[in-house]
């Protein structure tokens, strides 16, 4: 008799097997990773491998759990994706290395987070048991609503970080330019703009003076919010316009239908019936 998690594997491997071999291959390179971290004592990589392998698991767990079904595309790029955050970014340092990694990720959120949002709605839409009649244009907007309300709820986390403990999660950002209205020396409203900044000099209490070097101001984290913000608002938006137009074609679209998750107790979206003419 096979035992349970070996028919599970045969089924996932029968149903997904574009999903198994992206988790396997995954699986087993966080696996590497961790053993490297192992052997250089570094033990804050070795949790963020944990917490990977354990995140690599939500996916399946949430299918189980809320009985759903997630397409293959929708789940191999969270897969994907929670491995360019921990293992790359992270662990790597993509963050650090490559400007744009945090830009690409933060889109992609967006993305996701609005699918999330848009499917929990969808699902009870077209549930046998719990039936909504939500228009088409209601759930791209609670998507879209959802996926910016996730993307400001983590910038508030970012931000208490770098407060509280001064991690820099918020990254720096250089300028040449500034205007505040604090240098206005009359004390009004007025914004005093100051123009090809190629240095900054910070004076501490004990009179230490430190030159920091960058070529220019030292904004610390709004513009990096900012970017963040903006890049969830094009991904938000376009899984909002994939998630409408889905439903408007009533599931036929066959590109959305690879990240719209179903409910597997679910009545397909029909075609209403023609009205009699007199």
């Amino acid at each position: 008799m096979d035992h349970p998690k070996t028919d599970s594997f045969k089924k996932s491997w029968r149903e997904k097997r574009s999903v198994t071999m992206v988790y396997i291959l995954l699986r087993t390179s966080v696996v590497l990773v961790m053993l490297a971290q192992i052997f250089n004592r570094n033990f804050e990589n070795v949790f963020l491998c944990v917490l990977t392998l354990l995140l690599f698991m939500m996916p399946s767990l949430m299918e189980r759990k809320l009985d759903i079904a997630l397409p293959n595309t929708l789940e191999i790029i969270i897969l994907l994706f929670i491995y360019a955050a921990e293992i790359m970014g992270e662990i790597g340092a993509y963050y650090v290395n490559y400007p744009y990694w945090d830009t690409v990720l933060h889109t992609l959120n967006g993305f996701l987070c609005a699918a999330i949002g848009f499917s929990l709605l969808d699902i009870l839409n077209r549930h046998n048991e719990v039936r909504f009649h939500l228009s088409p244009l209601y759930l791209a907007i609670v998507a879209f609503c959802f996926s910016m309300t996730v993307g400001v709820i983590w910038e508030f986390f970012e931000c208490t970080m770098d407060q509280l403990f001064f991690l820099d999660m918020q990254k720096d950002t250089v300028v040449s330019t500034i205007g505040s209205v604090m240098l206005d020396p009359t004390g009004g409203n007025t914004p005093v703009v100051l123009k090809d900044i190629t240095d900054v000099i910070i004076v501490q209490a004990d009179g230490t003076q430190t030159t920091l070097g960058l070529g220019g101001y030292l904004d610390i984290g709004l513009l990096d919010t900012m970017e963040d913000l903006f890049v969830n608002f094009i991904g938000a938006l376009t899984f909002s316009i994939i998630g409408y137009l889905y439903v408007c074609s009533r599931g036929k679209n066959k590109f959305a239908k690879r990240f719209i998750p179903v409910a597997n107790n679910s009545t397909p979206p029909t075609e209403p019936k023609p009205t009699e003419t007199e």
